[in-house]
Order: C-alpha cells, then sequence, then structure tokens
C-alpha cells in the first residue's frame, strides 16, 4: 500500500488538507496527517485539527508528501529547517513532492523548483523566481506535482493518487466530481 504524509503547519488552510487527506484515503492511500510543530494544529480559519503524528527526520516510509497551503501556514512551512531537509530527502529519492496554493514557497526555498514546470496561488508567479510558472489548475513535473488553491483541490487530490498508483474513476463518480466540474451550473 501507498503511503502519504499531508504536513500541516499553524495556518495551514483546513480546506485543502482535510480534502486530500479524504480523497487519498478513500482512493486507498494510506495518507497520515502530519503536525509541524506538534500533533494539534490551528488551520487558518480556527479549525482546529489533531494530527496522526508529529514530523520527524526519517520520512523513508512514505511515497508521498503533501503540503497544504495558506497563510501564515506556507510561510510556516518555508521556515522550517527540518521540513527543508525532508522535502530535499524526499525529491533526491525520487518520492513526490507536492504542495497546493501558497505552499508551493515552501518547494522554492528547498530547492527543488530550480528547472520544474509548476503553479500556485495567483500572484505566487511574481514571488516564486525559481522554475518555469504554469497556469494549469494541476503540473505534474516528474515527482513534484502543484496546484492552485481551495477550488482546485479535488483535481489535486484526485491527480496525486494516481501519481501513487490508484485508479480514481469510480471514486469521482461516487464523489459526484463530473457535477462539480459540468460547464452551465449556475
Amino acid at each position: 500500500m501507498k503511503k502519504a504524509a499531508v504536513i500541516l503547519a499553524p495556518g495551514f488552510e483546513e480546506g485543502e488538507a482535510v480534502n486530500v487527506i479524504d480523497i487519498l484515503r478513500r482512493a486507498g492511500v494510506a495518507c497520515e496527517s502530519v503536525g509541524l510543530e506538534g500533533k494539534q494544529v490551528t488551520g487558518s480559519h480556527n479549525i482546529t485539527l489533531l494530527c496522526d503524528r508529529e514530523l520527524a527526520m526519517d520520512v523513508s516510509g512514505y511515497d508521498m508528501i503533501v503540503l497544504p497551503g495558506g497563510l501564515p501556514g506556507a510561510v510556516n512551512l518555508r521556515d522550517s529547517s527540518l521540513l527543508m531537509e525532508v522535502i530535499r530527502e524526499m525529491d533526491r529519492a525520487g518520492r513526490f513532492v507536492c504542495a497546493v496554493c501558497a505552499a508551493p514557497i515552501a518547494l522554492e526555498q528547498a530547492g527543488v523548483l530550480e528547472g520544474r514546470t509548476w503553479t500556485a496561488y495567483p500572484g505566487y508567479d511574481e514571488k516564486i523566481k525559481a522554475g518555469t510558472f504554469c497556469g494549469d489548475e494541476v503540473v505534474v513535473d516528474g515527482n513534484v506535482i502543484t496546484s492552485r488553491g481551495p477550488a482546485t483541490v479535488f483535481a489535486f487530490a484526485y491527480r496525486l493518487a494516481e501519481a501513487l498508483g490508484c485508479d480514481v474513476s469510480e471514486l469521482k463518480e461516487k464523489m459526484m466530481y463530473h457535477f462539480a466540474m459540468s460547464k452551465g451550473r449556475p
């Protein structure tokens, strides 16, 4: 079974974190919520989650790490020296390093966006200098997967599951993803 960690820093975007965890678990991925600074973490909208575990340097058991955005969550991710080492180790091992919304600033800080194409929340194309910005909903460049923000998190999470080898077609149907993405809705 594939294993993923969603890293939660104080001020994380709750919807991005919870929806990714939910979809990955539904897809059959062993997905853990991992607190950057402890097991209890409060998001940017004052929702507190109790994480499965705290971040440690040993991430050898994970196939993927996911960084939700939100402010100041993305800044807290970027400013963590421990997380920078974890990101670099995952990247060196060729394992998936993923970020949504403002969190690609942490990927830039770790040096993994050099020579890669990425996306992020509007305005971060001006803030992030490494690599090449692309305005697509989800961007995959090797083992780096990025997405734009809260409204793109379902597409992001399904793409993460697919990257880990999951067939999400039935899951999309059960979760009515087609309805949410249909054109012509009011």
